[in-house]
């Protein structure tokens, strides 16, 4: 009888259902087996396999070779008396002349203390923008109210820089909304557009009406990626709106705000050639030269091609220690930064 039924219970390989289940050893190995031989893959394969996202990456990688890697060859005239009429491989030689004279020069120890000065009121008004438009749109539950939101804020980042100070003078200007209401009402009027000791204030208040709208992209991403669970579980343990915030919402934009706190900070010597070079005249170059209007003025300028190259690359040797810097305390902090540790 126990043999009958053994026998039923054996397939027609005269193997029994236990020794048709592989064992977990045996997947273990099968699943290394595969991923080694994933990993012995040839070039032409790989190639094969990726062949539409090499594609689709081919626009990008065109435009960074073209507009950010080829010129990099012209960084070699900040250590020649470059001559446009011999170019690069026939001008003299200057060595580090350029940026002995460039480290002399008090009007460029102005523009740096400038660009530094601007940059810092950037960070500290600026910064924290995005964020808090991306919490406050995060809460509003009607989805069309949020896509209004979106649009509006949205829309000046696609503004010239011509438009926004044109649009600043008609409000702020001396013949602007505000004084001639002011006027009216036999009141003090007010010039912010042309007050060299207000200047910081007035780019930072074109930037975060310009581009803030258009930061809030990313907070918004790492909102949505935050699981919604812990909301309905710190709700139903009590929880009201602040502490879930401070104790879910911004713990899972840590990491992002990290991110672009570094990037912030390795760009913290590019304050914005174009608005400031449309408003420089207004308030004077005392309060509006920085590092990329003075390559602009006393290189460009003044047919001066070496020294404004050699100050280019004095502001790129200190953005890229910034961000080194910036991107180490993240790793000391226990974050990613740019890249994982």
């Amino acid at each position: 009888m126990a043999s009958t039924v053994a026998e039923q219970g054996e397939d027609e390989q005269g193997r029994s259902p236990q020794q048709q289940q592989p064992a977990a050893g045996d997947r273990a190995e099968a699943e290394a087996a595969g991923k080694q031989k994933a990993g012995r893959l040839t070039w032409r394969i790989r190639l094969r396999r990726d062949k539409s996202l090499i594609l689709m990456t081919l626009p990008a990688v065109a435009l960074l070779l073209v507009f950010n890697y080829l010129p990099m060859v012209g960084t070699i005239t900040a250590f020649q008396y470059y001559d446009p009429l011999d170019g690069i491989g026939n001008s003299e030689w200057a060595g580090l002349a350029n940026f002995r004279q460039l480290f002399g020069d008090p009007l460029f120890w102005h523009a740096m203390e400038n660009t530094l000065y601007i940059s810092a009121v950037q960070l500290v008004l600026f910064f924290p923008i995005p964020i808090l438009l991306a919490l406050l749109l995060n809460s509003v539950l009607n989805s069309r109210i949020r896509s209004v939101i979106q649009a509006i804020t949205f829309l000046p980042h696609f503004y010239s820089w011509v438009l926004v100070v044109t649009l600043f003078q008609q409000m702020i200007g001396g013949a602007g909304l505000l004084n001639q209401f002011l006027r009216q009402h036999d009141a003090g009027t007010w010039d912010f557009m042309t007050n060299p000791h207000t200047f910081s204030l007035l780019v930072t208040s074109q930037v975060v009406w310009k581009d803030a709208g258009w930061g809030i992209i990313v907070f918004l991403a790492a909102l949505s990626a935050i699981d919604q669970n812990l909301y309905e579980a710190a709700a139903s343990d009590g929880a009201g709106r602040w502490r879930r915030m401070w104790h879910i919402t911004l713990p899972g934009m840590r990491s992002v705000i990290v991110l672009m706190l570094v990037l912030r900070l390795g760009n913290a010597l590019s304050v914005g050639f174009e608005q400031l070079l449309i408003q420089r005249y207004a308030v004077g170059h005392d309060a509006a030269d920085v590092l990329d209007t003075f390559s602009f003025y006393y290189g460009i300028g003044t047919q001066n091609y070496s020294y404004g190259a050699a100050a280019g690359i004095f502001k790129s040797v200190i953005s890229l220690l910034l961000i080194w810097g910036a991107n180490k305390l993240a790793h000391r902090f226990g974050e990613d930064g740019l890249y994982r540790k």
